[in-house]
């Protein structure tokens, strides 16, 4: 093999080997992320967020070229993913450098240390994507300097989810477990970029409908409403009476310090087998990235490698997994 070969391949090599064992790193293929990168932080004990994240990942990597970084809830004897670890996610320092961060936590009790990397990044005015329980992301029993970003803050209500996404956690709209979900496109927004490609009734998840409080804050425009289904399947009908009227918001839009914010209340593992949800949450990295032009009509959201996700339950998470494992073979 010429010299001229070998110096690419050993550059590549040192590039990957440099990547801490904390996190999955995968670089970006071709497409129109080329060159960004989006870091990805997991963290909760029921809806599988260390399943879905490294799927998006995958999708936002292979198929439209961003760099990605996955973080996760990681347990400091062994260095496994360990989702009940609620105050431990290394290596967000990922996030000082990040032009997009996804993030799918539930009531993760940091140090200031690992907070702060959040909170540098949020208030810098940085666009954030946010699933499920990140609307409570955050129970800083532990930190004074932080502990306004927590779920249900009084000196800032309703912390980062509400000040933030646009809700903190209120309750369980749908019956959980029992009511599945579909998603209707709200009246007007159908010509939205991140709607592109996506008919009302496409969405469909297994999660139930978190409730919000309406109306959403000034400047919060809801696109995807949850229709309340009977059952567990896609082909169930809709719950007659008030669960349906109205329906809650369940994916909106707005804005903080100037940064794009997209929230759903969607999103276990699960919720990503399917593909018009998936592509919502693509066209959201593209808008959240002021990218909105480049959304293709059909653009690829394949699944990429693999992919059975487990259940949402508590204590449901797959046992002795570390980040390595995750990797793209």
């Amino acid at each position: 093999m010429s010299l001229r070969r070998v110096i690419p391949l050993l550059t590549a090599l040192v590039i990957y080997a440099a990547e801490p064992a904390d996190r999955l790193a995968i670089h970006g293929k071709s497409g129109p992320g080329k060159g960004k990168r989006i870091v990805l932080v997991s963290g909760d004990e029921e809806y599988r967020s260390e399943e879905a994240l490294p799927q998006l990942a995958r999708i936002l990597s292979q198929r439209h070229g961003f760099d990605c970084t996955v973080l996760f809830a990681i347990n400091p004897k062994d260095g496994t993913i360990d989702p009940n670890q609620s105050d431990n996610i290394p290596g967000l320092e990922a996030l000082d450098s990040a032009g997009l961060m996804i993030l799918f936590t539930r009531f993760r009790n940091l140090p200031d240390v690992q907070m702060k990397h959040i909170v540098d990044y949020v208030e810098s005015g940085r666009p954030v994507v946010a699933l499920r329980t990140a609307t409570h992301a955050f129970d800083l029993k532990t930190s004074p300097t932080y502990r306004r970003y927590s779920w249900n803050s009084k000196e800032w209500d309703g912390g980062f989810g509400r000040q933030v996404l646009g809700e903190t956690w209120v309750s369980h709209h749908g019956r959980h477990g029992v009511q599945s979900t579909r998603g209707i496109i709200a009246q007007g927004r159908e010509k939205h970029p991140i709607l592109r490609g996506i008919r009302s009734g496409a969405i469909w998840v297994p999660t139930d409908v978190y409730k919000v409080r309406l109306p959403l804050p000034k400047g919060a425009e809801p696109l995807v409403l949850g229709e309340v289904l009977e059952g567990m399947n896609p082909s169930d009908a809709p719950v007659a009476g008030q669960q349906n009227h109205p329906m809650m918001p369940v994916a909106w839009t707005r804005t903080y310090v100037g940064a794009r914010i997209f929230t759903t209340t969607m999103g276990s593992s699960q919720d990503l087998l399917n593909e018009s949800f998936r592509r919502l949450l693509v066209n959201a990295c593209y808008w959240a990235l002021q990218m909105e032009a480049r959304i293709a009509e059909r653009s690829s959201v394949e699944l990429v490698g693999a992919y059975q996700p487990r259940p949402f339950k508590f204590n449901g998470a797959a046992q002795g997994v570390k980040p390595s494992d995750l990797e793209l073979r």
